[in-house]
């Protein structure tokens, strides 16, 4: 399973519109292109469950909350298998859920990322945004 967070500017409820509009008929998890499936997590800082990332390097996270100006109280998660590539849609979904502003984070680099440096393929490190095959190449060579 990889998985894509996403930290739009604006409000929640902004968020779900744009997802309800696009994506028609479903609501949490939507399902883009039968296998992206894209969840909106409430209350990043949950009294009951606590704090959603605290798996995350404190430095990750850190690095998030500077991006975006401030502590994120949710995100949108976006799920998908390893058996698809998943490129053109996660792209897709960024674009619109990022249009205003907000970073995105990946499996595969220790940064987030705004929408202009995904779209003109900028490079940290020699990777990309969702750059998992030049990841494995690095990372994973047999």
């Amino acid at each position: 399973m990889r998985t894509v967070f996403l930290f739009p500017a604006g409000e929640r409820a902004e968020t779900v519109a744009s997802l309800d509009r696009h994506l028609p008929q479903q609501r949490e998890p939507w399902v883009l292109a039968g296998s992206l499936y894209i969840d909106i997590d409430i209350d990043i800082d949950d009294e009951q469950s606590g704090y959603r990332f605290s798996d995350w390097d404190p430095d990750d996270m850190a690095a998030v909350e500077a991006a975006v100006g401030h502590h994120p109280t949710w995100a949108v998660q976006i799920d998908f298998s390893g058996r698809i590539d998943g490129t053109a849609e996660v792209h897709q979904l960024v674009a619109l859920l990022l249009e205003h502003g907000g970073v995105a984070t990946d499996d595969y680099s220790d940064r987030p990322w705004i929408l202009q440096e995904i779209e003109s393929g900028a490079e940290l490190d020699g990777l990309r945004f969702f750059d998992f095959r030049t990841y494995h190449e690095l990372y994973h060579k047999s």
